[in-house]
């Protein structure tokens, strides 16, 4: 007698890039436009939702308020448009770095966000703490520049990794929001040059 095949088990596959992905990244990109086109004042979930044809419960579902979205979006597109470089040497790093900065802050929504937080003069106010948060993640990945200058030998152990990053992003968002002067390419040479000479004259603690 016969025997009966026995029914081979389903395997179920996981597509790569579901519908919830799909539907987070319409999202994140829809806050960036919505930002660029309205402002902060106007920004809004159900305006975010109407540009990524989603309902505003299945964004507020995930992100709960605007400064949550906000904020998301903010870091994705920081990671974007603001790659950590590796070239080498910290010199061309943070050249490297600061041009994409520049070049992030001449997109319109990075504009649009960049001055939203520096007009509002509540240091406690929802999106000024978001802003906190985003520093606080750009921070941490650019410190990787002077981790990896360190581990070089190319600048003492003990450079103060967030002080070496600022000296190049202060300058840039002094010029963007107060002197408006250029941020052209002999600017940023200057800021690489003059931030990787004060990491290797750093200090012994």
């Amino acid at each position: 007698m016969a025997k009966t095949a026995k029914p081979k088990p389903t395997i179920r596959r996981t597509r790569p890039g579901g519908r919830s992905a799909r539907v987070r990244a319409a999202v994140l990109a829809a806050a960036v436009e919505e930002l660029a086109a309205v402002g902060y004042a106007s920004f809004s979930v159900e305006g975010v939702a109407r540009r990524a044809g989603v309902n505003k419960t299945t964004v507020y579902r995930r992100w709960r308020n605007r400064e949550n979205l906000l904020l998301e979006a903010m870091l994705e597109r920081g990671r974007d448009l603001v790659p950590i470089p590796d070239t080498g040497s910290l010199r061309s790093d943070l050249l490297a770095y600061g041009k994409a900065i520049v070049a992030g802050v001449k997109t319109p929504e990075v504009d649009a966000g960049v001055r939203a937080v520096a007009s509002i003069g509540d240091p406690d106010s929802p999106i000024t703490k978001a802003s906190r948060s985003f520093w606080a993640a750009r921070f941490g990945l650019a410190s990787q520049i002077v981790d990896r200058a360190i581990a070089r030998n190319e600048i003492p152990p003990h450079a103060d990794p967030r002080a070496v990053v600022e000296a190049i992003i202060a300058p840039i968002y002094f010029r963007l929001l107060l002197s408006r002067e250029q941020l052209d390419g002999p600017f940023l040479e200057r800021l690489a040059e003059f931030a990787a000479a004060a990491a290797r004259a750093a200090e012994t603690e």
